[in-house]
């Protein structure tokens, strides 16, 4: 049987019989780039929680890089695997792996051939498939980034709004390379590779060329038929004009106007009012004096938005829709501090207009892109990513598990959660054996420890995310090392060996492996805010959660809903139903992120540290 490509799970680079000095070894096959790490010894070791996808025309290749024995001098190396070898290996034994020698160095290849979504979703509904698949690797097959293009002109505000938006910390756009890039280039952040970038200028009066390329551009990408290569959603970038200024100008306008004709009815088109920090600082300057005395800042800056609001009504929104009727969506965004809830409305525009206009996988391609709105991680996380449609939902049956290791089985939640997430993690760290090993005893150890009171008063979910900034404020020491008060768990060899099966006790520690891994991510996102993930950081995350109040009335909840049903009783849906309750009952959204952020002190998280620092 011929295969059209080839998942490859992992790769092993052996330098035992070579005496080159390895600095960093890197994968690379076509435009994907995925660092391999170093392991015990001379071995370099990587797997892919979401696997490679390898075609025959795939360029495949490991980028290593060397340093000589004497001197600083640094050598370079591309050693090149040949997708026709490995796909002639594969079909001739149907084999798992993949050799290669080059010059003393031994290159493994773990290899799985490709299946239709359709195939996996038959197989696992009815038990039977070979290997639990996650998730998230379907809709990373289908769609593996959201596509934007966004227009606007120069100093409007582009490059910042990208930045915030999607978490990166600079934006390679057109006007960084004048008179090279076009609107047919792809631009793609190493640090967030989840979203692909079209960037245009805006449109001045009188220039028709431009907007000859827009259109051309649109109509090119809505003829393509694959999800990955079709344009998601555009964002026309425009600033609030001041007082007496016009907000839409004559090639605005005709570039609105497509939008009644068939060639953007389809096409998400969010204008996007930039700089309204700046309109609230010229409101509260022209705020009288006297009106104020007694007001708080708050107050005083509560005002000045109201008024800014009903200026912005009056000389952008009530033009727009006069021109372009109520159907084109629009937001006014500002990336400063204190504003930076805007940029939540405009991401939640965005997932909702291309829900309503694109596939499932480019809606929650949307979601896990953006980097401001956790709430949306967590939607997709439930709605498309594994809860509805797959593993969360039998959980009380069995149906998708029957017959395999618990820790196999836990594998593929706990993969398609993280992805949902896409924190910057160049090091992998959230998926490494230990982060997994990390939370497999943060559940252990609240099983085993004391049990909470049935009867206490639950607090209300939001009102104890002050007790997280305590918590990390006090674990906070720029020098001091994080210490995640977990012991060993005797319960991980059985995890990992024993078959999942019903029971009160495998159900309840799936379903408090989800709630808390979720929420651990939760606090992540509230510490790390966007930044490279260290393990530093993600052990703050984990001692801040588990010695909160969250964590232990999570446990109370899931523990309360194990008592008051036997297994007979429990369906499928009630189980999906808890998990989502317990989720969304601890939800923390972006305006109580932002209030969050600004207590927790600098916890010097850029610096990394291991995972089994010891307190000394």
């Amino acid at each position: 049987m011929a295969h059209a490509s080839i998942h490859i799970y992992g790769i092993t680079v052996d330098f035992s019989k070579s005496k080159r000095n390895v600095q960093s070894a890197e994968v690379q096959i076509g435009k994907l780039h995925l660092p391999i790490e170093r392991q015990a010894g001379k071995i370099w070791r990587q797997t892919f929680s979401t696997p490679m996808e390898l075609s025959h025309r795939d360029a495949f290749s490991l980028h290593m890089r060397y340093r000589k024995w004497l001197g600083m001098k640094t050598d370079y190396e591309d050693i090149i695997l040949s997708p026709e070898d490995i796909f002639r290996v594969y079909s001739a034994s149907d084999g798992q792996e993949y050799n290669k020698f080059h010059n003393k160095i031994r290159i493994v290849v773990d290899l799985s051939s490709n299946t239709t979504t359709e195939q996996v979703e038959q197989s696992v509904s009815s038990g039977e498939t070979s290997e639990l698949r996650p998730t998230t690797s379907e809709i990373f097959r289908k769609c593996p980034r959201f596509r934007i293009l966004v227009i606007g002109k120069t100093g409007v505000g582009k490059s910042s709004l990208i930045n915030h938006a999607f978490g990166v910390d600079k934006t390679t756009a057109s006007h960084d390379r004048p008179g090279e890039a076009t609107i047919d280039d792809e631009f793609i952040s190493p640090q967030n590779d989840r979203f692909v970038l079209h960037d245009s200028k805006g449109f001045e009066p009188g220039d028709e060329h431009n907007l000859k390329i827009v259109r051309e551009f649109i109509e090119g990408r809505r003829n393509m038929s694959a999800p990955e290569h079709q344009l998601h959603a555009v964002w026309l970038c425009l600033e609030i004009p001041c007082a007496g200024g016009a907000l839409l100008e004559t090639g605005t306008e005709e570039f609105l106007k497509l939008k009644s004709s068939e060639m953007l009815e389809d096409i998400p088109v969010i204008v996007v009012l930039t700089k309204y920090d700046v309109l609230v600082d010229r409101i509260e300057r022209t705020l009288d004096e006297t009106s104020l005395n007694g007001l708080s800042d708050k107050a005083i800056m509560e005002l000045a938005k109201n008024k800014a609001d009903a200026e912005l009504q009056k000389i952008c929104i009530g033009p727009l829709e006069k021109f372009s009727g109520p159907d084109i969506p629009h937001a006014e965004i500002s990336t400063h501090k204190d504003h930076k809830e805007t940029l939540t409305r405009l991401i939640q525009i965005t997932e909702k207009c291309v829900g309503l206009h694109s596939t499932p996988e480019a809606a929650v391609m949307t979601s896990i892109a953006q980097r401001v709105h956790p709430g949306l991680k967590i939607k997709a996380s439930i709605d498309f990513g594994v809860g509805k449609t797959r593993y969360w939902k039998a959980l009380a049956s069995s149906t998708t598990f029957k017959n395999r290791k618990t820790w196999d089985c836990l594998h593929v939640l706990h993969t398609d959660i993280v992805n949902v997430w896409n924190f910057y993690d160049p090091h992998l760290y959230l998926q490494s054996q230990e982060f997994r090993e990390l939370m497999v005893k943060m559940v252990d150890k609240l099983e085993v420890g004391p049990t909470p009171n049935p009867t206490k008063t639950i607090t209300i979910g939001l009102s104890m995310v002050g007790t997280i900034a305590g918590i990390v404020s006090a674990l906070a020491g720029p020098a001091a090392p994080i210490v995640v008060p977990i012991a060993a768990s005797a319960v991980l060899a059985v995890w990992v060996h024993d078959v999942y099966q019903i029971s009160h006790a495998v159900l309840q520690r799936f379903m408090s492996y989800i709630v808390h891994l979720t929420l651990v991510l939760q606090t992540l996102y509230l510490v790390s805010e966007s930044q490279g993930l260290t393990r530093r950081a993600i052990k703050l995350a984990v001692a801040s959660y588990l010695d909160s109040q969250m964590c232990e009335e999570v446990h109370t909840r899931i523990q309360e809903y194990d008592r008051q049903l036997t297994i007979l009783e429990r369906a499928d849906s009630d189980t999906l139903d808890k998990i989502v309750e317990v989720i969304q009952f601890y939800s923390m959204d972006a305006a109580e992120m932002s209030r969050l952020r600004e207590k927790i002190p600098p916890a010097g998280l850029s610096s990394d540290e291991p995972w089994d620092t010891k307190k000394s």
